[in-house]
C-alpha cells in the first residue's frame, strides 16, 4: 500500500480489507477467528493509507453490503481518534473529501456513520481545519432533499452534542459564529413535517441551554414558541426532548419560563401521564428541578391536588419492571459475578467530614417509579404537611385492599409513606404509633417486594421508633420492629435480605446503646445470615456487623457475644485468599470490631495484624513488579489493610507495640505515605497519626522522613484536589509533635509556613476538617517549640484564632490552647493587634476541663488587662459581642 499524491485504492488491498470486515461481522466466526481477524486488521493499520481504504469502502463500495460499509466506517472512526493528528495532510484531505458527498447517502445507516466520523474529525481538527464543512452542511440543510437534510442534521446534532462550544466560538475568516448561521435553520426545522428533523433540531438546540449563546438568548421567544408547538408532537422522542428542555430551563434559566410557568406546569402535569414511560420519566424530573431552583412554592401549590395522585400512580411497579422478576425464594441461588456491584472503600479520614449516605437507593435502575418517589420526597420537604390530606386519602385507600391483584398498589402506598417520612414528620407524628403498628405485619406479607419496601419505610421512621423506647408502648414497639427486621434478615428472598440488612443498619445507628440488652439475639440472627447468604448480600451483613460494633462499642466485649461473633468471621477470614475482593468488606468489618472491643481484641490481633502486613507487602510488590509478584495490583487492598491497622492501633492502644516492633510496618508505611495514589496516602497518614499516639518510639528511626513527606502534602499546588490527604497528614504531624516534642523542632517553621496559608485561605478551601486540624497542629507545634513559633505570631494570630473559635471542646482543642498560652507568654506583643479575635477564641469554650489550662488562659487575659493601660483594655472589651463578654466574665476580667 504505497502512498501517492492523488490516492487511488488498489484492487487487491480493497478486496482483502473487505474480506476481513465481512469475516469480522459474520455470526459464524468463532471468538478465536475474530481475535485473528482483529490482529490482521491491526497489522493493516500500520500502513499509512489504511484509513483511506476504509473511507473509500464506506463512501464508494456500493456493491458491498451496508453492514460492511458501516463496519469500515466504525473502524475508521476509532482509528482517527488515535491517528488523525499524525496523518499526512493529503490523507486527511482525502478522507474529508470522501465523507462530505455521503451526507446525502441513500441509506440512513451510512449517513449516521458518516455523521459520527465528521464529529470526530471536527473534535480533532477544529472548524478551521475543515473550511468546506460548514458550507456543505448549510447547502444540505437548505436543499429540500430529505436525505441531504437528514444527513447534515445528523452530523450537526453530533457536533452539538460532543463539542457544542466549538460552534459558539469566533472562527477567523468567518463573519459570525457558526451557531448564528445554524440556529435559525434549526428553529425552522421545528416545523418540519419529518419527525426525524424535528427531533434532531430540537435535540441540537437543547445542547445550548447551559451555554446560552447570544443567538439563543436573542431567539428565546421563538424557541419557547417552538417548544409549545412541539409539546403535542405525535413522536414520543420529540415530546421527551420538549420535557427535557423545560427541565433544563427551570434548572439553569428559570427566569425565561416565569411568564409561561402556569402553561409549563399544566403541560408537565399532563406529560407526566404520557403513555411512553420515557417521556413521563423526563417530565417527572421537572418537579425536583423546580424545587431545587428555589422558585416560589406558590406557583406549584394549587397544582398539588392533581400532581400528587399522578406521582403516586407512577410509583406503582410497571408490569415490565425488572424488579418483578425477583424469584420468590432465590436465597439459595448463588450470585453471578455480574450481580455483584463494584464497591468502593472510603479511606479513613480524621475530623468532621460528612459522608453522603446512599442507603435510600432501594433499586439500582433509575425509572419512573424511583423518580416519582424522589419528587414526592422533595415536595414533602418543601410543602410539609400541606400534602398530607391528598396523599393520605390515597395511601389509606390502597392499604385497605387485600386482594392479590392489588399488591403493587399496596406496595406503592408503603413506598409513599417512606418517601414523606422526613418532610411530613410534624403532621405524621401524632399517628406514628399507628403507622408503625400497621407496617410491622407487612414485614411478613406473602409478596417479597412488599416485605422489602416495608423494611425500608420502617427504617425511615427509625428516629421516632428509638425515641419511643422510654415509654412502655414505645419499648414494645421498638422490640417488635427489631425482631421483625431480624426475621426478614433471614428471609429466603435476596431482595428482602438486602432491604432488611440496610434497614437494620439504619436502626442500629439510631438505637446505639439501646441494642445492648438485645445483643445476643441480634448476633445470633446476623451470624445465621452470615452462614446463609450468597456473596452479594454477605457484604451487607458485614456492614450490619460493623455498624453494630460502632453502635454498641465496648458492650460487645463479653465472652458470650464473642463466641457467637468471632468463629464464623475468622473461618471466612482464613478461607479467603489475599487477592480475593470479598476480603474488602471483611477487613472493614474487622476494623469496626477491633475499635469496639479495644483490648478485648488482643486475642485475635496477631494473625489479623500479620495478614494486613502481608497484603500490603504483596500489593506493593505487585505494583513495582507485576510479573513476578503473582497477584494483580489493586490499591484498595492496601487502603483497607492500612485502615484495619489503624483500627487495631485505636482499639489495642499501646498493646499493638509488640506487633509493630517485630514487623517491617514502619518501612511499608513510609512507602504508602509516598505512594502516587491519593487514597493510599490518605490511609497511610491516618495510620501514621494513630501509631504516633500509641507507639511513637517505633517511628523514631525514620521520623525526619515521615515528617518531611507529611509536610509536602500541605504545600502542593493541587491542595484542593488532595484535601483529604493533606487533612490526615496535618493531623499526623500534630500527633507526632506531642509525642516526640523537641525532636520535631527542625521542621517546625517549614510546617507552619504551610499551615498559615491554609488558615488564611479558609473560605476558599471550604474544608472544615483541614482548617480545624491546621489550627490544632499549629497549636501543638507552638506548645512543644514556643521559642521557634513566637517570633512569627503576628502573621497568623487573627486567622488562627478565628479557626480555633470554630472547634468543639475536646483534648485536641486543649492542646492547641496550651500552644496559644505558651506563645503569648513568650511574645505578648505578638497577639496585641489580634486581641479581639483571641478573646473570641477563648469565649468559644463551653468549659475548659483541665484546671491547669483554665488557669493559664486566666493568666493570659489578666496579663493583657495589666498591659493595656489608659482605658485600652476597656475599649477592647467594649468592642466584643455581649455573649463573648459574658463568657469571659468567668475569668474575672
Amino acid at each position: 500500500m504505497a502512498a501517492s499524491a492523488s490516492w487511488q485504492p488498489k484492487e487487491e488491498g480493497f478486496a482483502e480489507i473487505c474480506g476481513l470486515l465481512e469475516q469480522q461481522i459474520s455470526h459464524s466466526s468463532s471468538s478465536a477467528d475474530k481475535s485473528q481477524i482483529w490482529q490482521q486488521l491491526q497489522h493493516y493499520s500500520q500502513f499509512p493509507d489504511f484509513n483511506n481504504y476504509l473511507a473509500f469502502i464506506l463512501a464508494r463500495a456500493e456493491g458491498k453490503s451496508v453492514e460492511i460499509r458501516q463496519a469500515a466506517g466504525l473502524l475508521l472512526k476509532n482509528n482517527l481518534r488515535n491517528a488523525y493528528k499524525s496523518m499526512a495532510p493529503a490523507y486527511q484531505q482525502y478522507i474529508k473529501s470522501e465523507l462530505l458527498p455521503c451526507l446525502g447517502a441513500a441509506d440512513r445507516h451510512i449517513r449516521s456513520t458518516v455523521g459520527t466520523i465528521i464529529s470526530v474529525v471536527v473534535q480533532l481538527g477544529g472548524i478551521l481545519g475543515w473550511p468546506e464543512l460548514l458550507q456543505a452542511l448549510v447547502n444540505c440543510l437548505d436543499s429540500n432533499d430529505l436525505n441531504h437534510m437528514e444527513g447534515a442534521m445528523d452530523a450537526l446534532s453530533k457536533i452539538c452534542e460532543d463539542i457544542p462550544q466549538l460552534l459558539d466560538s469566533d472562527v477567523p475568516g468567518l463573519p459570525e459564529r457558526p451557531i448564528n448561521i445554524f440556529l435559525p435553520r434549526l428553529l425552522k426545522f421545528f416545523e418540519s413535517p419529518h419527525s426525524s428533523l424535528r427531533k434532531l433540531s430540537l435535540g441540537s438546540v437543547n445542547q445550548y441551554i447551559m451555554l446560552m449563546p447570544g443567538a439563543l438568548y436573542a431567539s428565546m421567544d421563538q424557541y419557547l414558541q417552538g417548544l409549545f408547538v412541539l409539546s403535542n408532537d405525535p413522536s414520543s422522542e420529540v415530546r421527551k426532548l420538549v420535557s427535557a428542555a423545560f427541565v433544563q430551563l427551570i434548572e439553569v434559566r428559570p427566569s425565561f419560563l416565569e411568564p409561561h410557568l402556569r402553561n409549563v406546569i399544566e403541560y408537565m402535569l399532563r406529560v407526566n401521564k404520557d403513555t411512553d414511560e420515557e417521556v413521563a420519566l423526563e417530565a417527572c424530573e421537572f418537579w425536583s428541578a423546580y424545587c431545587d431552583a428555589q422558585l416560589p412554592p406558590e406557583n406549584l401549590r394549587e397544582f398539588l391536588p392533581r400532581l400528587i395522585p399522578v406521582l403516586l400512580s407512577n410509583m406503582v411497579y410497571a408490569d415490565d419492571d425488572e424488579s418483578l422478576i425477583d424469584a420468590e425464594e432465590d436465597g439459595s441461588v448463588p450470585d453471578r459475578d455480574q450481580d455483584i456491584k463494584p464497591r468502593f472503600h472510603s479511606s479513613r479520614a480524621h475530623g468532621s467530614e460528612s459522608v453522603e449516605d446512599d442507603d435510600d437507593d432501594i433499586v439500582n435502575v433509575w425509572n419512573l417509579r424511583k423518580c416519582s418517589a424522589a419528587a414526592l420526597d422533595i415536595l414533602s420537604n418543601v410543602f410539609g404537611d400541606e400534602i398530607l390530606p391528598t396523599l393520605m386519602l390515597f395511601v389509606q385507600t390502597k392499604l385497605a385492599t387485600s386482594e392479590d391483584e392489588t399488591w403493587k398498589e399496596r406496595e406503592a402506598a408503603v413506598l409513599a409513606l417512606g418517601a414523606i417520612a422526613e418532610g411530613c414528620i410534624t403532621g405524621l407524628y401524632p399517628h406514628l404509633t399507628e403507622i408503625v403498628a400497621f407496617l410491622i405485619p407487612l414485614l411478613d406479607d406473602k409478596f417479597p417486594l412488599i416485605r422489602s419496601i416495608s423494611c425500608w419505610t420502617l427504617s425511615r421512621f427509625s428516629k421516632f421508633i428509638v425515641q419511643g423506647v422510654e415509654h412502655q408502648v414505645g419499648y414494645e414497639q421498638f422490640d417488635k420492629v427489631l425482631v421483625g427486621l431480624l426475621r426478614r434478615i433471614l428471609d429466603n428472598n435476596k431482595r428482602v435480605q438486602e432491604a432488611a440488612c440496610s434497614a437494620f443498619a439504619t436502626l442500629e445507628e439510631e438505637a446505639a446503646e439501646e441494642l445492648a440488652p438485645r445483643l445476643e439475639m441480634i448476633l445470633q440472627h446476623l451470624m445465621c445470615a452470615f452462614g446463609k447468604y450468597q456473596r452479594r448480600n454477605l457484604r451487607i451483613v458485614y456492614d450490619a456487623i460493623g455498624t453494630l460494633a460502632d453502635a454498641v462499642g465496648g458492650e460487645l466485649n463479653k465472652p458470650a457475644y464473642l463466641e457467637i461473633l468471632m468463629p464464623p468471621l475468622i473461618a471466612k477470614w482464613q478461607q479467603l485468599l489475599n487477592s480475593d475482593k470479598d476480603l474488602f468488606p471483611l477487613l472493614e468489618c474487622f476494623t469496626s470490631i477491633s475499635q469496639a472491643l479495644g483490648a478485648g481484641f488482643s486475642q485475635f490481633a496477631e494473625p489479623v495484624f500479620q495478614r494486613c502486613i502481608s497484603i500490603i507487602q504483596s500489593q506493593l510488590l505487585a505494583k513495582a513488579d507485576p510479573v513476578s509478584s503473582g497477584v494483580p495490583y489493586d490499591k484498595e487492598f492496601i487502603v483497607c489493610s492500612l485502615d484495619l491497622l489503624s483500627g487495631l492501633a485505636e482499639g489495642l492502644g499501646s498493646g499493638i507495640e509488640s506487633l509493630v516492633s517485630q514487623s517491617n510496618l514502619r518501612d511499608l508505611l513510609l512507602q504508602c505515605c509516598t505512594d502516587d495514589a491519593p487514597d493510599v496516602r490518605q490511609s497511610g497518614f491516618a495510620l501514621l497519626g494513630d501509631l504516633a499516639r500509641v507507639c511513637a518510639v517505633h517511628l523514631r528511626p525514620r521520623l525526619p522522613e515521615f515528617i518531611d513527606v507529611a509536610a509536602k502534602q500541605l504545600n502542593t499546588p493541587k491542595l484542593k484536589e488532595t484535601v483529604s490527604v493533606a487533612n490526615n497528614a496535618c493531623w499526623a504531624i500534630g500527633e507526632l509533635a506531642v509525642k516526640v516534642r523537641q525532636e520535631i523542632s527542625p521542621i517546625v517553621l517549614t510546617v507552619i509556613s504551610c499551615l498559615v496559608p491554609i488558615l488564611q485561605h479558609a473560605e476558599e478551601l471550604n474544608n472544615k476538617s483541614l482548617i480545624e486540624n491546621s489550627a490544632i497542629t499549629l497549636g501543638r507545634l507552638a506548645w512543644v517549640c514556643p521559642e521557634l513559633v513566637a517570633p512569627h505570631m503576628e502573621h497568623f494570630m487573627q486567622s488562627w484564632c478565628i479557626a480555633l473559635s470554630m472547634i468543639r471542646d475536646d483534648f485536641e482543642k486543649e492542646d492547641a490552647f496550651r500552644g496559644l498560652c505558651a506563645l503569648v507568654r513568650a511574645n505578648p506583643s505578638g497577639a496585641l493587634s489580634s486581641l479581639i479575635y483571641l478573646c473570641n477564641a477563648i469565649a468559644s469554650w463551653h468549659e475548659i476541663r483541665s484546671e491547669e489550662l483554665h488557669n493559664e488562659v486566666c493568666q493570659v487575659l489578666h496579663g493583657y488587662k495589666q498591659m493595656l493601660v489608659n482605658g485600652a483594655w476597656d475599649q477592647c472589651m467594649s468592642a466584643l459581642e455581649p455573649p463573648v463578654k459574658d463568657k469571659l466574665s468567668k475569668y474575672r476580667v
